[in-house]
């Protein structure tokens, strides 16, 4: 279950734009090294949210941080939660928009509102969903790549040489490697949703130890192994885009990479389209309903102690939503690495300590 929280395809996103930008022999440094950080960062907080089933806000005053350090923290993770669901949704609503021709605002409409009853149900029925929607949803993450790995295994060639936009080489450079972990440390907050799953965990006993440990230790700090591998994937499935034609814009774009992808696949741009629209919507649905319900508690704990009122999660689950709406018209897919790079500065700050 706490695997399907990492449908996100802004994984993808940020490896495609790293890669296209600083080259992809500094994306991929910094992929692994920013990788190896947050495993390791995560990992206690893995162990102890299992072994004693807190999340990440009576962790933090458990860490040093006490009441008033836990409310501002509780306000960095809700604008991770909302950033993040303003991205993913706004990339639902790209490939919506491409399957019907709708206006771009009500897809962004549609793709926010959407989540909001799903998320009512709380994390028993969130819990389900992820794990009815994983199998289908794995399958269509790997079959383009199986089927490159097959039938064009020369493409990856050509990735290994690729030039960075901003860099102008493909040779490994300190400040361009600087530049793309930066962006990709934001994701050091992600644990706090894998948290929100494993702090349901059974106790640990004699019997199930062996078992215990796995589990934890692969849907807490392991949900970055499969990061890397997916930010890695953008970074094929962009260079992919641009051979068959894709602008530099539309290579970072999830729908457009997939949508590429999956027509070399199948041979056939119109079965392509409908194939890559249920994928991404699959994929975002998976991860905004994590977002949004991390959210509603993130604000629900912020609000409960600078006013003294406890109005419902419900509330601030629709405030979330409202919010990342208003990105989503600011066009905050459009500026993901400048939005992340800020963001990481804070939210390494706190995980980190």
């Amino acid at each position: 279950t706490a695997f399907g929280g990492l449908s996100f395809l802004a994984l993808e996103a940020i490896g495609a734009a790293i890669a296209l930008n600083y080259g992809f022999t500094n994306a991929a440094w910094a992929i692994l090294a920013m990788g190896v950080v947050i495993f390791l960062t995560a990992l206690p907080i893995s162990v102890y949210a299992a072994r004693y089933g807190l999340d990440m806000d009576l962790l933090t005053r458990g860490a040093g941080f006490g009441y008033l350090g836990s409310t501002i923290t509780s306000l960095i993770y809700a604008t991770f939660t909302f950033i993040f669901f303003a991205v993913e949704a706004a990339i639902m609503a790209l490939a919506l928009q491409m399957a019907f021709d709708w206006p771009l605002i009500a897809c962004y409409l549609l793709s926010a509102l959407v989540i909001i009853p799903m998320v009512l149900y709380g994390i028993t029925f969130i819990s389900r969903l992820q794990a009815w929607t994983q199998p289908v949803w794995a399958l269509m993450l790997l079959l383009p790549f199986l089927w490159f790995a097959l039938v064009q295994p020369q493409m990856l060639d050509g990735l290994t040489g690729l030039s960075g936009l901003s860099s102008g080489s493909a040779d490994f450079d300190l400040l361009s490697f600087g530049a793309a972990s930066t962006v990709i440390f934001a994701l050091v907050v992600q644990v706090g949703e894998q948290v929100d799953y494993l702090r349901f965990m059974p106790a640990c006993t004699p019997a199930n130890r062996w078992r215990w440990w796995f589990c934890v230790v692969m849907g807490g700090p392991g949900w970055i192994v499969m990061g890397m591998l997916r930010m890695l994937g953008g970074a094929f499935l962009a260079y992919v885009a641009l051979q068959f034609g894709a602008t530099a814009a539309q290579a970072t774009d999830p729908t457009h990479m997939y949508l590429s992808a999956y027509t070399r696949v199948l041979g056939d741009y119109g079965a392509a389209l409908w194939v890559t629209v249920l994928f991404v919507v699959l994929a975002q649905v998976k991860i905004n309903v994590t977002n949004a319900y991390a959210g509603s508690l993130a604000w629900s704990n912020v609000f409960a102690r600078l006013t003294r009122s406890h109005p419902g999660r419900v509330v601030w689950l629709v405030f979330n939503v409202a919010i990342s709406t208003l990105l989503m018209t600011l066009g905050v897919l459009g500026a993901l690495e400048q939005v992340l790079g800020i963001y990481s500065n804070v939210a390494v700050a706190w995980v980190g300590a």
